[in-house]
């Protein structure tokens, strides 16, 4: 399989497994993710007919916070994208890897569902705020975007369990605390609606990275679990301390202007917290991350940031 890299434009070649089907076990292994499959079935929404669009009122908002939240919305939606193409990958790699449990298989159709109602809805109300944009205004974010990680996630020379943890387990997760915070802090009654909706998929979306994780590093050796930290390591190093979900945490991007439009936002009560405040929710999230890997003999070291030092 041959793709080109975003970037460059050179052909970069990803490393396939070779389909060994048979025996084939579609026996539940772990009842807790079928559980999540069937909350997920159970728990559908339309985006067009189920948010309360018609009471969006963009005349109670200033110019300038509307021009701030269109921004903050379109960025959603960029980063939920990236899911439409990451999560079928993961899907093909759970089918192709001989022995994995049919319940990840399953679950993993229903949350590429919700990740698109997700996109669509942030479009939506990027849109209401006047007008969705489809590129960042600071290239230098481009970059961060387009990381490839369908190509991460089929590419048989990295570890499954590894992208799990990094992007089930941490990444879902840490979405699901943003969500949160962000609807209680939401005034506006379409953004609470529509974070009340995804907050529910996001807390199954990282609920599903733990039940794996918890279940398969009991089994694991000790360069293995070792293995897994590294990858986690280095997405944190190069993705999030570079301001990707949290953007007060870029270093080497001047993000000054996102925190400016992110605290309007927040201010507003559209469905953001402040900027700073993202920060100290992420520090915590990460702490919190630390010491349940702990419990499954996954180690996380405190890591150095360049504004934040060891966190």
């Amino acid at each position: 399989m041959q793709v080109t890299d975003s970037q460059s434009h050179s052909p970069a070649r990803t490393a396939i497994n070779i389909e060994r089907r048979f025996p084939l076990d579609l026996h539940q292994s772990t009842n807790a993710i079928g559980e999540l499959y069937e909350l997920a079935k159970r728990g559908r929404w339309n985006p067009s007919a189920d948010l309360p669009w018609a009471t969006f009122n963009p005349a109670a908002h200033a110019a300038e916070v509307l021009q701030a939240a269109r921004k903050v919305w379109s960025r959603r939606a960029w980063l939920d994208y990236t899911g439409l193409a990451e999560t079928p990958a993961l899907l093909i790699r759970f089918c192709l890897e001989l022995g994995t449990e049919v319940d990840a298989k399953y679950f993993l159709t229903v949350r590429n569902t919700e990740e698109a109602w997700h996109v669509e809805s942030f479009h939506r109300y990027a849109q209401a705020c006047g007008g969705f944009l489809d590129t960042p205004v600071n290239a230098q974010w481009q970059p961060l975007f387009n990381r490839g990680l369908h190509r991460d996630a089929l590419d048989a020379g990295r570890s499954l369990d590894g992208h799990v943890l990094t992007h089930c387990l941490f990444v879902d997760g840490l979405e699901h605390q943003l969500a949160a915070a962000w609807l209680a802090n939401t005034r506006e009654p379409v953004a609470g609606a529509l974070l009340e909706r995804c907050l529910k998929d996001r807390e199954r979306h990282a609920r599903f990275g733990w039940l794996h994780i918890e279940r398969r590093a009991p089994s694991m050796s000790e360069q293995e679990r070792a293995s897994l930290v590294q990858t986690l390591v280095e997405h944190l190093t190069q993705v999030e301390f570079a301001g990707l979900r949290c953007v007060a945490l870029a270093s080497s991007i001047d993000a000054s202007q996102d925190i400016g439009e992110l605290n309007l936002v927040a201010d507003a009560g559209l469905g953001a917290i402040a900027a700073q405040a993202e920060v100290a929710l992420f520090t915590q999230y990460l702490a919190r991350c630390r010491e349940r890997l702990a419990s499954c003999g996954l180690h996380l070291p405190l890591l150095p940031h360049p504004a934040l030092g060891l966190i």
